[in-house]
């Protein structure tokens, strides 16, 4: 696959590659070619100019990597004993993440192990650890730059403690079909509870509403990921074969998790079709406010939901007029008694931009009339 922005081509196999030199490509300046084997390429490289290019996680023949730098590229070779592909172009979808049978022996389980602190490398090679963290979550940048191309990204965010079969979690399902159907791209933190359950509304959101409803019941059997990840994952796995298949009329509507694997004791749920799994929580958390420009609804939650609420309040208390995006807090009880947030929200917002964006609602139904209406 490739992508093309500017004088930037992402080169991601060899047949790619070879297609583009076939046709006459001779100056790879703004050329990024990312994990092709080029053991068998070296003569065509040194008929080209490579000055400009950068070839990421490539392999080469014994003496090609240090021609291909001499003559102005730049090469950053694999990094060894990552078990993530630091220079990959796409998002994760679920079935990548959970390649095995036990989460423990799956890439997402591998990877949460090696991220935690100590269990990444020896010693000698501990300092390619942060680098290896630092690139790949660079490389899931600019993947989900391209994803989100030509799309409204409205944000759910809410507890993951809400398990499945409660009545918050049926209400961040209907709030998440209901989005989708409306034509918003659901954007979560990616992981359980209220974040799995708009995942799960936002896929099937061009499916009626009894097939949402037999979503439900069918999980509502493994409540949550403790004790077991494995049967967390696999109920959601066969609540998709019965009724989300392939060839389903529609196919499942493109929605978005952003999860991290600082939690990564929380597994991200399977129902986002796009995955941006990121190492650095501060840089995930950023990026999932950054990404919701038609506005966030914030369900009852605790530490980190309220974080997330003023996070994104001091993005629009900045911001002009024309960038401010709503926010939308969904449950008075919670935000005023609870956890009472919105009074010093709403005091922070008094006589800003962002005053009349902001909403405290008691309803799903009034969540999505406030994101819709301010399209």
């Amino acid at each position: 696959m490739r992508h093309t922005r500017g004088r930037t081509v992402d080169i991601t196999t060899l047949e790619e590659l070879d297609h583009r030199l076939r046709a006459g490509a001779r100056t790879l300046s703004g050329w990024r070619v990312r994990s092709v084997d080029l053991s068998e390429r070296g003569a065509e490289l040194g008929r080209c100019r490579l000055a400009g290019a950068t070839f990421l996680g490539c392999r080469f023949a014994e003496g090609d990597a240090a021609r291909v730098e001499a003559a102005g590229a730049l090469v950053l070779p694999q990094i060894p004993d990552v078990p993530v592909d630091v220079y990959r172009h796409e998002l994760y979808d679920a079935r990548e993440l959970f390649d095995a049978l036990r989460w423990s022996d799956s890439l997402d389980g591998r990877a949460y192990a090696w991220s935690k602190p100590g269990a990444g490398a020896g010693a000698e090679v501990s300092t390619e650890v942060p680098l290896a963290r630092t690139l790949h979550d660079h490389a899931i940048d600019l993947a989900l730059d391209r994803w989100r191309e030509g799309r409204r990204v409205v944000g759910v965010m809410g507890g993951h403690a809400a398990s499945r079969g409660t009545t918050l979690f049926a209400d961040a399902a209907r709030l998440g079909h209901r989005l989708g159907a409306a034509g918003l791209t659901v954007a979560t933190g990616g992981g359980p509870g209220a974040m799995e359950a708009a995942n799960l509304g936002a896929r099937l959101s061009s499916r009626d509403d009894a097939v949402l409803q037999e979503a439900l019941r069918m999980l509502a059997a493994v409540p949550s990921y403790r004790p077991s990840v494995d049967a967390w994952v696999l109920s959601a796995f066969d609540a998709l074969t019965a009724l989300d298949p392939p060839d389903a009329d529609g196919g499942p509507v493109a929605n978005l998790g952003i999860p991290t694997w600082h939690y990564g004791h929380e597994p991200p749920n399977v129902f986002g079709t796009a995955i941006a799994k990121y190492f650095r929580n501060a840089t995930r958390e950023a990026i999932l406010l950054e990404v919701c420009d038609a506005g966030i609804v914030f369900l009852p939650g605790a530490g980190g939901t309220v974080q997330e609420v003023f996070q994104d309040a001091c993005e629009n208390y900045y911001a002009d007029e024309a960038s401010v995006a709503p926010m939308v807090l969904v449950g008075r009880e919670h935000w005023t008694v609870e956890l009472p947030a919105w009074p010093l929200l709403q005091a922070l917002a008094s006589g800003r931009a962002m005053e009349p964006h902001v909403h405290l609602v008691d309803s799903v139904e009034e969540a999505l009339e406030v994101v819709t209406t301010a399209r």
